[in-house]
C-alpha cells in the first residue's frame, strides 16, 4: 500500500483556551487547543500558534507548522517539537 501524505491544510472545528496546564506545559499559558478538520477528512487535536491579531473563528482556514512543544527540564535540556496549526498566512 502506498503511503499517504496529508496536505497540512484544514479548518477550525472547535477550540478552547487553556488557562491551566498539565505539569511541564505551564510556560505557554494561556494557549488555544483546537479540533482541526483536515482537508482530507480526518479531525486532529492541536494547539493553535501564531494567532497574533487574527480573531479565532470556527471555520477559519489553518495550516500545519512544526513548533516547540516543551523543554525537558533535566540536565540534557532537550527541546521537544511537534505539530501545531496556525491561521493560513498570506
Amino acid at each position: 500500500k502506498e503511503p499517504f501524505r496529508f496536505s497540512g491544510q484544514g479548518s477550525l472545528s472547535s477550540y478552547t483556551v487553556m488557562n491551566n496546564a498539565p505539569v511541564g506545559f505551564e510556560s505557554g499559558l494561556p494557549y488555544t487547543v483546537a479540533l482541526v478538520k483536515l482537508d482530507e477528512g480526518p479531525t486532529v487535536t492541536a494547539q493553535l500558534t501564531d494567532v497574533g491579531e487574527h480573531k479565532v473563528e470556527i471555520g477559519m482556514p489553518l495550516e500545519m507548522v512544526t513548533r516547540r512543544v516543551k523543554e525537558d527540564g533535566d540536565e540534557r535540556g532537550m527541546l521537544i517539537y511537534g505539530y501545531k496549526f496556525r491561521p493560513v498566512m498570506g
